[in-house]
């Protein structure tokens, strides 16, 4: 594969490629980097607790009244 501009790839101590490094003053505003980023997070919540849309709206509303 040929170089692309903002694009690098690091080798492990091995010689594999085995990081990608992009520069997101490139690219940071594609839409296919945004989306890999979005699936890498939820990748790493994998597992996290979980609430319903009623109760966070019921923590926020507590929240609020407590700031007033």
């Amino acid at each position: 594969m040929g170089e692309i501009a903002g694009i690098k790839y690091t080798k492990d101590k091995t010689g594999r490629k085995r990081y990608l490094r992009v520069d997101l003053d490139m690219y940071g505003e594609n839409q296919l980097i945004e989306d890999f980023l979005d699936l890498l997070y939820v990748e790493a919540h994998k597992g996290d607790e979980v609430i319903s849309l009623d109760e966070f709206n019921k923590y926020i509303d507590e929240r609020l009244k407590e700031n007033v």
